[in-house]
């Protein structure tokens, strides 16, 4: 029997499948409600056909609970994007209306017709980092809305307000030494006394967010933190988006998933190459970070690079983004090493470390660019000696930079003409 796909289009209260064969005609629908039951009846339905696969939308999203109740009830599961089903039903011919139903069979179409489409794995490690990034970029968010507030309170209790960025502690300090006029400037002071409040306990919760990135950081076992500039809390954006590295072919590819490589645009004898707008932007935003710290300090290694750049006449821009495509292969080469020292663990009577591809990664130019973050032995605590790990890092000249455990919600811009946007 040819294979079945069955496409899904997840909602928060249904979801609606739609089975489809190889030539893409309609072998049926059905709609049930998001319960406790939904994968039992989802499957009962399909048992008519033996050979099948579920193409779910947005498996890593609103999908994602189902995705992985089906995983676990023996099914397999791809992730369409959504993107690629929006490109389905765009081209598509005859009933195109948006519902449900053609919705799901986009999917599946799209499942069918696309040989990357990602198949869906269980849940691992790499999830329990997401959570975390993810927690600490809302919180981030949150704080910065929150001291906004508090600024233009201020600038209407003080002539000027506070410049530069403001803490709970200095906000508290103030309003201490302001005495209310009138009843207006009375609720005005007890609203900045509120947002202090609100301030110091966002601070709090970022606080403790990070100590809980940092503890499964350390569990993962990962080399990631030894790059200068990549602390818990960018390693756990890195490897919660990335999950399995063995996806990527190479470093290119890599690079084109986070956005550090240029785009191509040519037109007869016209060749240039511009800065990409694609990619995850949540993991271009990691390597930003990063790379904004190995310029804010003089004596890290991603500063010699990016004075290297400026001096051969690039922009402050072209710098940046020519450093952070470096950053991008130092992590590649990272995460590649990490899932070899992880396989190698698991192989039976594996010997870490006597891997001739590990060597020859351990050669790459990136991985010698950028040192550890932090001074001391060149061993990583997590792994163990003799293993592939990037242990041949120089280490940078210690200082207070090499302390921070990566740059949080307020990193600072970096000097030379550089720019915070990507």
């Amino acid at each position: 029997m040819a294979m079945v796909m069955i496409g899904v289009d997840p909602h928060k209260a249904s979801h609606t499948a739609v089975a489809i064969g190889a030539a893409e005609q309609s072998l049926g629908q059905l709609r049930v409600r998001a319960s406790a039951v939904q994968v039992e009846r989802l499957v009962g339905w399909a048992q008519a056909w033996p050979e099948r696969a579920w193409a779910v939308e947005g498996a890593g999203g609103t999908g994602h609970l189902l995705a992985q109740q089906l995983l676990a009830a023996g099914e397999r599961v791809l992730d369409v994007p959504p993107k690629l089903a929006a490109r389905v039903r765009l081209l598509a011919t005859g009933n195109t209306s948006k519902n449900d139903p053609n919705d799901a069979r986009s999917v599946a179409v799209a499942a069918l017709r696309s040989a990357g489409v990602r198949e869906v794995r269980r849940d691992d490690h790499a999830a329990v980092l997401k959570v975390w990034s993810k927690r600490y970029q809302d919180l981030g968010r949150a704080r910065t809305q929150v001291a906004c507030r508090l600024h233009q309170v201020l600038c209407e209790l003080l002539p000027g307000g506070v410049p530069g960025q403001i803490t709970a502690g200095q906000a508290a300090h103030l309003l201490d030494a302001i005495t209310p006029a009138d009843a207006v400037e009375e609720a005005r002071w007890e609203l900045a006394a509120e947002l202090t409040d609100d301030l110091r306990g966002v601070d709090a919760q970022i606080r403790e967010t990070r100590k809980k990135a940092a503890t499964a950081v350390q569990a993962a076992g990962t080399s990631l933190t030894r790059l200068f500039g990549v602390g818990p809390v960018i390693a756990a954006a890195v490897i919660g988006d990335v999950r399995h590295v063995s996806r990527f072919p190479n470093r290119d590819h890599f690079a084109a998933y986070d956005g550090t490589a240029p785009i191509e645009v040519a037109s007869g004898g016209r060749k240039i190459h511009r800065l990409s707008r694609r990619g995850n932007r949540r993991l271009n935003h990691a390597i930003h970070m990063a790379a904004v710290t190995q310029i804010r300090y003089r004596h890290s290694p991603g500063r010699a690079y990016y004075d290297k750049k400026l001096a051969e006449g690039k922009t402050g821009k072209e710098a940046l983004r020519c450093l952070k495509r470096q950053i991008s292969d130092a992590i590649f080469a990272c995460l590649q090493a990490d899932a070899r020292r992880a396989a190698a663990a698991r192989s039976p009577g594996g010997q870490p470390g006597h891997h001739s591809g590990s060597r020859a990664a351990g050669l790459h130019p990136a991985r010698r660019l950028f040192g550890q973050a932090t001074p001391g032995p060149a061993t990583h605590p997590t792994t163990p000696a003799g293993t592939d790990a990037p242990a041949a890092f120089p280490a940078p000249l210690p200082s207070r930079a090499s302390e921070q455990p990566g740059p949080g919600p307020g990193t600072a811009r970096p000097r030379s003409g550089a720019s915070r946007r990507p």
